[in-house]
């Protein structure tokens, strides 16, 4: 398998994802390709991760200037072949900005930066990113973001639904709606902390699996999510 994380000015996640990843093939981290922003060409890969971090400092919009960068023709390009894209955080951000993922990521409900454990809980564990895990399983996995409120219209939150295309909600590890929404950290509409793409090639999520992929950082939640591609994409 062949993978590939995209670095833009201001990552700050890029090499724990490459360590993650490298350790989920069974590599060393240069198994794992460095691709700059300002690349034209990429080669052919089966995964591609825009990482987290504060690309371009946030400004404009989070992730608005990196949706722009020249190598996000090149990922566009190969998601639209299939090529399996992951975006975590900013990288979520990212691919909002881009087109590839529906909705948008807004200031967070309460105006503050929030950097905590939270539970979100698995809602679609039939695609390449989570079949490792069980459909309602409850995982505790980092955030550490300002702009991670999802937003989208009603009607395309509908056909999402209607789609599986919710990925994640973050939940308070109990099966209780209504507390559920207590556990939302920024005031993401229904809740949800992950979306696909209608074919289910293309995730983002605001919490960060990388940081959940080692027992001595403190849980390893996160670590299946990296395997599942892994074994689907191999």
């Amino acid at each position: 398998m062949k993978a590939s994380v995209i670095v833009f000015p201001g990552s700050n996640c890029d090499r724990d994802v490459q360590v993650a990843l490298a350790d989920a093939i069974g590599g060393t981290p240069d198994a794992v390709d460095m691709v700059w922003h300002g690349d034209r060409e990429m080669a052919k890969t089966d995964l591609i991760v825009l990482p987290g971090g504060f690309s371009y400092g946030d400004y404009l919009r989070s992730g608005a200037m990196s949706a722009r960068s020249p190598v996000m023709r090149e990922v566009i390009a190969q998601a639209e072949q299939g090529v399996a894209v992951l975006g975590i955080c900013n990288g979520f951000q990212i691919l909002t900005e881009a087109g590839l993922l529906p909705g948008a990521l807004l200031r967070n409900s309460d105006l503050k930066f929030v950097c905590r454990d939270v539970h979100i809980r698995v809602e679609n564990s039939q695609t390449p990113f989570t079949n490792a895990y069980e459909a309602g399983q409850t995982l505790r996995i980092p955030v550490a973001h300002h702009d991670g409120q999802y937003f989208v219209e009603a009607d395309e939150l509908a056909g999402m639904r209607d789609q599986d295309q919710i990925a994640f909600r973050y939940c308070t590890g109990d099966d209780d709606r209504e507390a559920n929404h207590t556990a939302n950290p920024n005031g993401s509409i229904d809740d949800i902390a992950g979306v696909f793409n209608k074919r289910k090639t293309v995730l983002g999520l605001m919490p960060h699996p990388e940081r959940a992929a080692d027992a001595t950082h403190g849980g390893t939640d996160g670590r299946a999510m990296l395997s599942s591609l892994v074994s689907a994409l191999a």
